[in-house]
């Protein structure tokens, strides 16, 4: 129980950080043709389902996870509504991957249309007292379109 409260105040801290971008993806998805060790993009599209059920997607690569986990976290901002959308556990093999972060949010509930997204990839690693701190691989923040 410990290690899921500390992962998830790890998520939480990523998700609520805006570092500054560091990709060569774009909000469409696509990265650039010069990667960088660690990238991440966003897709142009979420969907928000009728039980206030949001998704929302993109790719994202990183070389090494052998320090601490890595995790792709999300955040939708809609007008002056902001939450945390889940947190995806990353396989740094050096591949693209896609990440999916999904989570309920009933109050305030989102609607369809336009919407920003702010990912970001981070990694936990052990401090000296073997406390578990955040570092910021890559971020991204997007314009989407929830459907």
């Amino acid at each position: 129980m410990r290690v899921r409260l500390v992962l998830a105040a790890g998520v939480l801290l990523a998700s609520a950080a805006l570092a500054p971008l560091a990709h060569a993806g774009g909000a469409d998805g696509r990265f650039g043709e010069s990667l960088a060790a660690e990238d991440l993009s966003v897709h142009d599209y979420g969907t928000v389902g009728d039980d206030s059920t949001v998704t929302l997607s993109g790719m994202y690569r990183c070389l090494d996870d052998s320090a601490g986990p890595v995790f792709v976290s999300s955040t939708l901002v809609q007008g002056n509504r902001s939450a945390g959308i889940g947190g995806t556990q990353a396989v740094c093999d050096g591949h693209l991957h896609e990440w999916v972060n999904t989570s309920v949010v009933k109050d305030p509930a989102y609607k369809p249309g336009a919407a920003r997204v702010r990912a970001t990839l981070m990694q936990l690693t052990a401090d000296e007292t073997g406390l578990p701190t955040p570092g910021f691989l890559a971020s991204e923040e997007a314009a989407v379109e929830l459907r």
